[in-house]
């Protein structure tokens, strides 16, 4: 989804915030590792915002269930947002309370430091565009995409 935003650059699949060293993804499965599934952008501050990339991101998943995305159960996949500086932070925290206020929901999301990102298996990179038939990605991917772009058209790439 991202990738397809005006001024993301790369975006890159893999896992943060937990004790393992360099984990694989059958290890942060298992919810022992600490670490959440994520994944870690390069963009282009004059094209795209952080702050409208973290509004994105909270209406892109839900943050109000913890530990959950869909029928998807564990640590590893709660809402989490990683900061690099303290303005990034305080834009975090920001961009949590006007989604709350918005929608009346109280989000589950995490506000973390970020400390370091390990990149995800090769098989897990670019996952929906190599496999749009799975039924996965038929059945909760693509819809969340259809949301995603009518709500975010205007960040569109070629839009």
């Amino acid at each position: 989804m991202f990738q397809q935003l005006k001024g993301v650059e790369k975006v890159v699949s893999g896992y943060c915030g937990g004790d393992k060293v360099d984990p694989t993804y059958q290890e942060v499965c298992t919810g022992e590792t600490g670490h959440a599934e994520v994944i870690e952008l390069t963009y282009d501050p004059e094209v795209i915002s952080f702050e409208e990339l973290l509004r994105v991101h909270m209406g892109s998943h839900d943050p109000t269930t913890l530990n959950q995305q869909g029928a998807d159960v564990g640590t590893q996949y709660r809402s989490v947002i990683f900061y690099r500086d303290e303005e990034e932070e305080e834009i975090a925290r920001q961009v949590l309370t006007e989604y709350e206020d918005t929608t009346g929901n109280r989000a589950t999301t995490e506000i973390e430091p970020f400390e370091v990102f390990y990149s995800a298996e090769d098989m897990h990179q670019n996952y929906y565009n190599d496999h749009t038939q799975a039924g996965y990605c038929e059945a909760v991917i693509a819809p969340k995409l259809r949301k995603f772009r009518d709500t975010y058209r205007h960040l569109f790439a070629g839009e």
